[in-house]
């Protein structure tokens, strides 16, 4: 059997590694994960509620259409129905805009670092990937526009950047739109939206009245909580949304997803107060890396990149060694692992091993 001949060195993605299989080969009984941008505190109250109620309807294929958290959430952004679609994740969305406008030569434009997920499934289309890199963790988008030719379909921002956690400031956002042919569609993926805090971050919805091109997407995997539901969502122009909605399995948001995420939407009391837990752990974590003396990226999001000094993947292992999960492997910066901002004991016990880390390494103890 012969696969497409563009898959074949496509690497599979590498999830943050699981804490019980961490546990099993290092026989530890305490392991904390912050390698996967997941919110240490949970999801909303309502959330969990409205799972235990839909319970009783497994046996009930979901809503194709999710209409019920489709009405909800146009509400609650004040746009139309027929702008949104929903994902297994938003992952599933780039997949299917992937799917929809690329073919086998076309081109699309993405940061040399950023979501891999971009390139892999444009790999899958047998697009061309055009990366160019970020300027001190930021999208460099007049790199970007200059490599706009004929053959470019799609350019990707990731905004707050993975795994840099850097921003497109509104001014930036425009001033590039403004220069993007319109027949190029720019896909903004905003899955740490209501993290930041900054007031120079861009209100994207509303530009989507002016700008035809434009797609936003967002997740439900962050902030809510509710990573293991999988529920992720576009919002464009309608004529966009219908296209992308051909190459959508009739069935691809379960049930459980839907009426959790209705719930967790209507309590933004409980975004509110993760928002501000957060920035409270960014504020300590930068705090400390100044502290010890290495650099960072400061951050918008939930995580933040940071460099060890010393191979990325070699810091990893010392940091499983002490209980700690991490994010290594980015290729542009060797050196540097991905830290995602955990509740407060979570934060201050991988400083601990950090700082234990890094002593051993200088000593040689």
């Amino acid at each position: 059997m012969k696969p497409k001949s563009q898959i074949v060195n496509i690497p599979v993605y590498k999830p943050g590694k699981p804490i019980e299989e961490v546990k099993r080969e290092l026989g530890l009984s305490e392991v904390i994960k912050l390698a996967s941008n997941e919110n240490p505190y949970g999801s909303s109250p309502k959330a969990r509620e409205a799972i235990q109620a839909e319970l009783m309807n497994l046996s009930i294929y979901p809503d194709g259409s999710a209409g019920d958290l489709t009405a909800d959430l146009a509400e609650h952004l004040h746009v139309g129905r027929e702008q949104i679609i929903f994902g297994a994740g938003s992952d599933e969305v780039i997949a299917l805009i992937t799917r929809a406008f690329l073919v086998s030569g076309d081109e699309t434009i993405m940061a040399d670092q950023t979501f891999s997920v971009y390139k892999s499934n444009a790999d899958i289309e047998g697009a061309v990937s055009i990366e160019v890199p970020l300027v001190d963790g930021k999208h460099d988008l007049e790199g970007m526009l200059e490599k706009v030719t004929s053959k470019t379909k799609i350019i990707w921002v990731c905004n707050p950047n993975n795994p840099t956690g850097t921003i497109v400031s509104e001014a930036e956002l425009v001033s590039f739109l403004d220069r993007v042919p319109q027949d190029i569609m720019v896909v903004l993926d905003e899955a740490y939206y209501e993290y930041v805090t900054d007031a120079a971050y861009p209100q994207t919805i509303p530009l989507l009245a002016k700008y035809a091109n434009l797609v936003v997407l967002r997740t439900f995997s962050k902030i809510y909580g509710l990573a293991a539901l999988r529920i992720g969502y576009g919002v464009a122009q309608p004529e966009v949304i219908s296209l992308i909605n051909k190459v959508r399995e009739p069935f691809n948001t379960n049930r459980l997803g839907q009426s959790a995420a209705r719930a967790a939407l209507s309590d933004q009391a409980f975004i509110t107060q993760c928002r501000d837990l957060n920035r409270e752990g960014v504020t300590y974590l930068q705090g400390e890396f100044e502290r010890l003396g290495i650099h960072y990226f400061a951050t918008h999001g939930n995580f933040i990149m940071v460099d060890t000094g010393r191979p990325a993947g070699e810091m990893f292992d010392a940091l499983l060694r002490q209980g700690i999960i991490v994010r290594p492997g980015f290729q542009v910066y060797p050196t540097y692992i991905r830290v995602s901002v955990g509740a407060k004991e979570q934060n201050e016990a991988f400083i601990k091993a950090l700082e234990q880390v890094l002593k051993a390494e200088t000593t040689g103890v």
